[in-house]
């Protein structure tokens, strides 16, 4: 069997995808990126070949389980393994519970949580047949602070962090850690993939919270870069939860008194959902 470890990566064509099948080459691993635009799938590839590493590209649509279980099966023929399987491909989607119709809700569960189930069955038994590995799994700081105006997007993210939770319970007598990764927003193209409220014109001005979400990248101190060094590091070190250091202090302060984060998070939130003007 080929020595050099494995892993496979979804929506790796950019972002957070595209640093992370960057930093796992440089430190020797060969990489599948997996995404369902195929020129991005094989533009990451070529980056990661040009480092020296060896690389596949595939074209892979996290609703569709053939789909998925396909890209696994290119990889660990092409590779000979599968060590890690990182479920980072998502949307954005902006909305109320209310004013979100259901078509927007299933499809922000399809790909973002359900996405992520998918990617856990089709890695876990090459990564049993490896005798042990991990998954990866994208969340996001939205899963745990639950902000206004991000309805369906919060509830597909708190989702994996719950699946995740579950996997590694289930997963760990197979020497498979599972981690998280729970970063607030920096700058990618994340909002390109956004699904508004039903009903809206897509030449409209950005609602409040697209806005607000817009700032909070353009000021982020970290960087998908920065994230990716964070997930692998979590992976080498059996580390569960990965959060960025300006996150950290929220996220104590939910864990210590849920209702002064509630407030922290109304004060600075306040406005993000009131009708706009017709």
């Amino acid at each position: 069997m080929n020595e050099t470890k494995a892993v496979v990566i979804t929506g790796a064509g950019s972002g957070l995808g595209r640093a992370l099948a960057l930093h796992y080459a440089r430190n020797g691993w060969s990489v599948a990126a997996l995404d369902i635009d195929r020129s991005a799938a094989e533009a990451t590839a070529q980056e990661v070949m040009a480092t020296g590493g060896d690389a596949l590209a595939a074209e892979v649509d996290v609703r569709d389980e053939a789909s998925v279980n396909a890209g696994a099966a290119a990889a660990g023929e092409r590779f000979g393994r599968i060590d890690a399987w990182i479920n980072n491909a998502g949307i954005a989607a902006a909305g109320t519970v209310d004013e979100s119709d259901l078509s927007q809700w299933q499809t922000v569960i399809d790909i973002d949580l359900l996405g992520v189930v998918r990617g856990a069955r089709a890695a876990i038994p090459w990564l049993r047949k490896a005798g042990g590995g991990h998954i990866a799994n994208v969340a996001s700081f939205a899963g745990i602070a639950t902000p206004p105006g991000l309805a369906s997007y919060n509830v597909a993210k708190a989702g994996v962090v719950a699946l995740s939770e579950t996997l590694r319970l289930e997963l760990a007598d197979d020497d498979i850690h599972v981690c998280v990764a729970c970063p607030s927003f920096f700058k990618t193209n994340l909002l390109a993939t956004s699904r508004s409220v039903a009903g809206e014109d897509e030449d409209e001005a950005p609602r409040p919270m697209e806005k607000v979400t817009e700032k909070l990248m353009a000021r982020s101190t970290f960087t998908a870069e920065d994230v990716a060094a964070a997930i692998y590091r979590a992976a080498e070190r059996g580390q569960f939860l990965v959060l960025m250091r300006p996150d950290l202090p929220r996220w104590l302060l939910k864990r210590a008194s849920p209702e002064a984060f509630f407030r922290a998070v109304r004060r600075t939130t306040r406005g993000f959902t009131r009708p706009r003007q017709a």
